[in-house]
């Protein structure tokens, strides 16, 4: 028999007469599968562009599926709540504190609470996250649907949007802030590259270049600065990991004639607005507003965390206590402002556990090669969010949560491979006319054949 991507397996019905074998029965597929769902609803936002979707609410149905699949495994699964990472904890710390800070906000209680309660769904989102995906494929498979939905998402934008300045609202959700826009794409592009690299296929190869080129179209007609300071990072950390640790120099070619290609067609309106942070234009005068408006949303945002301290404003209050209607662009001062000194610390803790889950994987040696380029390419997406996150308000984003939901359940997985005990010597190939049981979810040990 042979054991399925979750490591379980229950017999088939045997005929006598004929030889049969054991036939894998995943517990968790149903909830795998509406997981998917729900990462093509969040990612591709195809109620924004398919006709009539928008009356139904998908992502709450498949976020409701996949947790009544996960229920009705319990006790067949690999893992259970137990096995819930540190990060988890810290990421449910932060939500119960931002409840305590709507409840005293200063600014408006029922409002932080009712953001915070929004907000706290990407926690059951992490846990599926972490419970479902036990295994590389499916943890390829789920990286794969962000990556292809936010291309998606790229091009129903151009396709909708293209004459509408900066993209601004063509889209819902996350891709209606020219920079949010910009800011998810940058995160999504080192998985797109991941899996251009390694695609046996020179088509699926074409198409990913192809959807490379258009996300970086993307970003340039956003004009967002923020998102092209970001892309300048995260391309560079990604070029470095698969460009030259990787040994493809043509990678690095090919970005060079890609972006003075870009920057000669597309990127006026953004030279523009770089243009005007000096004066130098007059076309593009409001983003020097934009600059002296982000000054002192910044030093508004600081005397939030030194009035409120402990609790914050409360949740997506910002705007309001800024006397402007203005996020304060920057991440971490969003979090301190909102959800007070203590937020931002565990913030900071929980990502720093998912790069210190990226620093032992690469440590290791005997991983897979293509395990090992999406530890770059996870890697390269973190840095991304780590750098925009000093220019734009992500906080209540779930992207970057995703990232660190990955990398916690790629270490888990090959931690659990590496317990297995058939891991250091697999069992050799044998003809399909034996009978083998494996049982103790995903143990393996072969029983005396029967013919």
């Amino acid at each position: 028999m042979a054991i399925g991507d979750n490591g379980n397996g229950t017999a088939a019905e045997i005929v006598p007469g004929r030889r049969s074998s054991f036939q894998v029965a995943d517990p968790t597929k149903s909830a795998f599968f509406w997981l998917s769902g729900f990462f093509i609803v969040y990612c591709a936002r195809p109620e924004d562009w398919v006709p009539g979707l928008k009356y139904f609410p998908l992502a709450k149905i498949t976020a409701i599926l996949a947790m009544w699949g996960l229920f009705n495994s319990i006790g067949r699964t690999r893992r259970t709540l137990k096995d819930l990472p540190k990060e988890a904890r810290l990421l449910l710390a932060m939500i119960i504190l931002l409840f305590f800070g709507g409840f005293l906000s200063p600014v408006w209680k029922g409002g932080a609470i009712s953001r915070t309660i929004d907000f706290s769904k990407v926690f059951i989102a992490w846990v599926l996250i972490f419970l479902l995906i036990t295994t590389f494929e499916r943890l390829r498979r789920i990286i794969f649907i962000q990556a292809f939905s936010v291309l998606v998402a790229c091009a129903a934008v151009l396709a909708k949007g293209h004459s509408v300045p900066r993209l601004s609202g063509v889209l819902g959700g996350i891709y209606s802030n020219p920079n949010d826009l910009a800011f998810a794409i940058i995160l999504a592009m080192p998985f797109a590259v991941a899996f251009m690299v390694t695609s046996k296929n020179p088509v699926v190869k074409v198409v990913w270049l192809s959807g490379l080129f258009l996300m970086v179209v993307t970003i340039f007609l956003t004009a967002s600065r923020a998102g092209f300071i970001n892309l300048v990072i995260s391309g560079s950390v990604t070029l470095y990991y698969f460009g030259v640790k990787g040994k493809r120099p043509y990678l690095i070619l090919a970005t060079v004639f890609a972006s003075v290609l870009i920057m000669a067609t597309v990127g006026g309106k953004l030279y523009d607005r770089f243009q005007a942070l000096e004066g130098g234009t007059t076309t593009e005068q409001s983003a020097v507003g934009s600059y002296e408006e982000r000054k002192y949303l910044m030093l508004r945002a600081l005397q939030a965390i030194e009035e409120y301290p402990l609790f914050g404003v409360g949740a997506r209050d910002f705007p309001t206590y800024s006397l402007v209607w203005r996020d304060v662009h920057m991440t971490y001062l969003q979090v301190g402002a909102e959800g007070g000194i203590p937020v931002l610390i565990i913030y900071l803790m929980f990502f720093r556990l998912a790069f210190k889950n990226l620093k032992t994987l690469r440590k290791r040696k005997d991983l897979d090669p293509d395990i090992v380029l999406f530890v770059g390419a996870l890697t390269s997406s973190l840095v991304g969010f780590v750098v925009g996150a000093l220019f734009a308000p992500e906080f209540y984003q779930y992207f970057p949560y995703f990232a660190v939901a990955f990398t916690a359940t790629l270490l888990k997985t090959t931690n659990e491979q590496d317990q297995s005990p058939g891991s250091t010597a697999p069992p050799p190939k044998r003809g399909h006319h034996f009978l083998e049981v494996y049982a103790n979810h995903g143990r393996t040990a072969a029983v005396t054949p029967v013919r």
